[in-house]
């Protein structure tokens, strides 16, 4: 996929705003849809330091500094839900697609499920975790009702703002990082080594001896997988080489920057995209080539009516104004499909629950 594949993807769901008048864009309150488990969602957000590094971006940075938010189950959904997104965030978003005439701060103002800081449930080492990691530019937000979803079903989920490399990145102290990697002439084998090394900090600081989290003791350490959109996908293969407490991997819909090699990947991973792009005969060649290279438990789905933008929130936010989709699966279908898709393989791989995938008309399975 080339360079700015997603940053085109996500512009063409973030432009159809431009089709809503300004009344419409001033009035409609986009939601998610509820999580289809059987918990409630809570929600809280981690600031997080690695002082063993500098910054890859920014080098006078002597420490790597991440913003992770957690998903997981809890006892109630009683309480304030999360934002969706800080309105720095949103405006700097819309600024890097070129988007204008409309309310800077629109995707901020989507509707969330989660409850921030509500109380856990599950036993000691019961929860198995899920690394999340969004698009080239894209914030964590991006992948909110994947993650809500899987924490409803028994999952806890981390999702990470991989910093400066997306449009924007709010920290606690109100300050917010920009997209310097967007200036790189050849971004994606760098994102995916500085990914990969970001999601080994984050499962330290999980499950190592000092969590930074203070219910990090129901995680159970021996169930991870990681999942991501575009180069977040692309990332996992190397993540799962690189850290070998990484059980699963997904990739939605992202090429991969950096070949698998002849040794291997032999734990259990599915790819889930567009047909366009990765269909064997497809424009994008390194799923047909790492294919072979994936020789653990394995599936390759591709979704009829699906572009690159399909498998994260905005699409779904887009149709919620009342824009007409055209030739593009609706949102609420493509979100429906990513959940049942992911949260069946997680629940096959993480917890040995040998249920079929269901069967949608727009699944096809290859090879």
């Amino acid at each position: 996929m080339s360079k700015f594949a997603l940053r085109g993807a996500l512009a063409t769901a973030v432009t159809l705003l431009l089709l809503a008048t300004p009344a419409t864009a001033a009035t409609v309150t986009p939601k998610l849809p509820r999580p289809t488990g059987d918990h409630a969602v809570g929600t809280t957000t981690l600031h997080l330091i690695d002082t063993s590094r500098p910054d890859p971006w920014v080098p006078s940075e002597k420490s790597r500094q991440l913003m992770v938010s957690l998903w997981y189950p809890a006892r109630s959904n009683h309480g304030r839900t999360a934002p969706y997104m800080t309105a720095e965030e949103s405006a700097l978003l819309l600024k890097g697609q070129g988007i204008e005439g409309v309310p800077p701060d629109i995707l901020s103002r989507t509707r969330t499920n989660a409850v921030v800081g509500a109380r856990p449930t599950g036993q000691r080492r019961s929860l198995p975790l899920v690394v999340l990691s969004p698009g080239f530019t894209a914030p964590r937000s991006s992948l909110t009702a994947l993650a809500e979803d899987l924490a409803s079903k028994g999952y806890v989920v981390a999702g990470v703002d991989h910093t400066y490399e997306s449009f924007g990145t709010t920290f606690p102290d109100g300050h917010t990082m920009t997209c310097v990697a967007c200036q790189a002439p050849d971004y994606g084998p760098k994102t995916t080594r500085v990914r990969a090394a970001d999601v080994s900090f984050v499962l330290d600081r999980l499950t190592g001896p000092r969590p930074a989290w203070r219910h990090a003791g129901l995680i159970d350490p021996s169930r991870i997988a990681m999942a991501g959109h575009s180069i977040g996908g692309n990332s996992a293969t190397l993540a799962m080489l690189n850290d070998p407490r990484i059980d699963a991997g997904v990739n939605m819909d992202g090429a991969f920057h950096i070949p698998i090699p002849e040794r291997g990947l032999s734990r259990p991973f599915m790819l889930l995209g567009e047909p366009k792009a990765h269909v064997p005969t497809g424009a994008d060649a390194t799923w047909k080539r790492d294919w072979p290279r994936l020789t653990g438990w394995k599936r390759w789905f591709t979704v009829k009516g699906a572009d690159h933008a399909s498998f994260t929130d905005y699409p779904l936010i887009t149709d919620q104004l009342g824009l007409d989709p055209g030739d593009r699966l609706p949102g609420a279908r493509s979100l429906e499909i990513t959940r049942t898709y992911v949260g069946t393989f997680l629940d096959r791989t993480l917890r040995h629950r040998q249920r079929p995938f269901p069967r949608y008309p727009e699944i096809t399975s290859w090879p």
